[in-house]
């Protein structure tokens, strides 16, 4: 029931947050807030399980949501810049290598690798195509396997995922 609650409030301030300006009560209408209220409830019904964990509230922490704002504003539009600019140089080139690589994640909760695969599929040059659910690897399509290792005689998996700043930012969120 907590975790049903817990979801609820959060699905209705992040609905508040989204509707918010256009009402004569505050900043709401009478029938938004209604409205509001009755997706919410929904809303929990259906993600609850996945939002609060039985006996886990990591994600009802509101520091947690600050590092996640954090995160998609510095290193994960950095790193989009970043991939934008060498997808356009290999487009505009014709220097592609695509390859799908294994990477291990060292990520415990499946938030964590949630929010790392979306992460690494909304950069682009990248998809994750895959994940092993027991260990937590990731199999990523990459536009160029060869990126940050073309000085390199072979090529390691680990080396791509070097260039990743995700998994740190993410541990801090979601473990």
């Amino acid at each position: 029931m907590i975790a049903f609650l817990v979801t609820a409030l959060f699905a209705y301030l992040v609905y508040l947050v989204l509707t918010a300006g256009s009402g004569t009560i505050g900043l709401w209408s009478q029938a938004e807030l209604i409205a509001g209220g009755g997706i919410s409830l929904v809303v929990a019904a259906i993600s609850r399980k996945f939002f609060c964990r039985t006996g886990e509230y990591r994600m009802a922490n509101p520091l947690r949501w600050v590092l996640l704002v954090a995160y998609a504003a510095v290193p994960f539009f950095i790193e989009m810049a970043r991939a934008n600019i060498d997808v356009a140089y290999r487009v505009i080139t014709g220097k592609i290598r695509p390859g799908i690589v294994k990477l291990s994640t060292g990520l415990e909760t499946d938030f964590g690798v949630l929010l790392l695969a979306n992460s690494i599929t909304l950069t682009p040059g990248t998809l994750t195509v895959g994940v092993d659910e027991e260990t937590n690897d990731l199999y990523v399509h990459m536009i160029n396997i060869g990126m940050g290792t073309e000085t390199k005689e072979s090529f390691e998996p680990d080396d791509v995922f070097a260039l990743f700043q995700f998994p740190e930012w993410i541990r801090r969120i979601a473990e």
